[in-house]
């Protein structure tokens, strides 16, 4: 088994060498600087109404593709001009709830900023529950300031509650301390650690993983626990968002990243919506792209089900899903943009899966043997670099 991971570690090896000549970060924004941008969010409020005019806020529509532009090595990022707008206007019915929502979030993070403090997003919702509706709606809104002032989110001194839940699990050859001192041992074969609610927070690191596992679906990652991937293919890490991930899960793949600079492989559905996941960890997504440096991975790797593998390894053809009208259209939404059409591996798998007309799921390779994912596919994909 001593060569098993002879690719992994070229790979590795490689990764390192590019990062220590090009390790670049970066830098949480100053206090001073975040308070600054909301002084001229409030004087510009100020100036219209002292000319009996009425106060609008311009907000970037963080759900538009016009409004992002891909940048190779970060991912999905905000144009810095000719970005259309949406117009808030405390005088229109339409708006005037949002208007005031920020209005009165700005305050709070101003405050906080100022005295350097810090206060969960629990505290402000039921500092007035009724004025923001629900924590979804408050959350939205914190993206929006977030967007607005061009600040990471963690600038804001809003953090989630210290017993939320994140939707990621996360398992392997890990340690780390969080925040609180509370040490976190990852290394169990048979059970997943939640990944942090604070992941910004995390300290002392430690692990001798060869690389990351995202793995798309929550099933699929419980299959590995269960057949002791990590324990018989040790030293390794796998992390899942159950699906689309969750933004700290997103933040745990860069924040392992970071600091081991192993590889980051993704395990996903043969389908559009697998490769869009697989796309957000490595991309990013529209309405976070303000946020791109600290919640992509550029580097990561597409180990499988890739499309072409589904006629090499003679998957049977009762496992195997029909296009919907809806994978069509969300494979030409794949096809079209800049990230995908700049590989042209990927580009040749996604054009295999459209010649195909059909979707695999992963699960589909236990109909060939019940441990062949991983005790045939994935051992051989990392031994002999079968990613791309």
């Amino acid at each position: 088994m001593a060569d098993q991971f002879l690719e992994v570690d070229k790979l590795r090896d490689t990764l390192r060498e590019s990062l220590e000549m090009d390790d670049k970060r970066q830098e949480d924004i100053s206090r001073q600087d975040v308070l600054t941008r909301i002084e001229r969010v409030i004087q510009t409020i100020v100036i219209s109404v002292s000319k009996g005019e009425a106060p609008v806020l311009r907000l970037m529509n963080r759900c538009n593709w016009s409004n992002v532009r891909f940048h190779e090595s970060v991912g999905l990022v905000v144009r810095k001009a000719d970005v259309p707008v949406t117009t808030l206007r405390c005088d229109c019915p339409l708006s005037a709830t949002r208007f005031a929502l920020i209005l009165k979030l700005l305050s709070v993070i101003y405050k906080l900023v100022q005295s350097d403090s810090y206060a969960t997003k629990r505290d402000i919702y039921y500092n007035d529950p009724q004025l923001f509706g629900s924590q979804k709606n408050l959350d939205s809104v914190l993206d929006d300031i977030s967007c607005m002032l061009k600040v990471p989110r963690r600038s804001l001194h809003v953090v989630r509650a210290c017993f939320a839940t994140s939707k990621g699990l996360i398992s392997g050859d890990l340690c780390y301390l969080e925040e609180d001192g509370t040490k976190v041992d990852c290394s169990s074969s048979s059970t997943a650690v939640p990944v942090s609610s604070n992941v910004n927070g995390i300290r002392n690191i430690v692990s001798a993983a060869k690389f990351i596992l995202i793995v798309e679906k929550d099933a699929t990652f419980q299959r590995l626990l269960s057949d002791d991937f990590c324990t018989r293919l040790s030293p390794c890490i796998i992390i899942t968002g159950k699906g689309v991930p969750d933004v700290n899960s997103r933040l745990m793949v860069r924040k392992l990243w970071d600091t081991l600079h192993v590889p980051v492989f993704a395990l996903v559905d043969a389908d559009p919506y697998g490769i869009e996941i697989m796309c957000i960890y490595k991309y990013g997504s529209r309405a976070m792209a303000f946020e791109a440096h600290s919640l992509t991975v550029p580097s990561v790797l597409w180990l499988g089900l890739l499309p072409s593998d589904i006629q090499r390894y003679r998957v049977p053809e009762e496992t195997l899903i029909p296009f919907s009208q809806a994978d069509e259209s969300k494979l030409n939404s794949l096809r079209s943009r800049d990230y995908i059409s700049c590989q042209p591996a990927w580009e040749r798998e996604i054009e295999t899966m459209q010649r195909l007309k059909q979707k695999a799921e992963i699960q589909s390779l236990a109909s060939i043997a019940p441990h062949f994912l991983t005790r045939v596919y994935l051992p051989n994909k990392l031994r002999y670099g079968g990613w791309i």
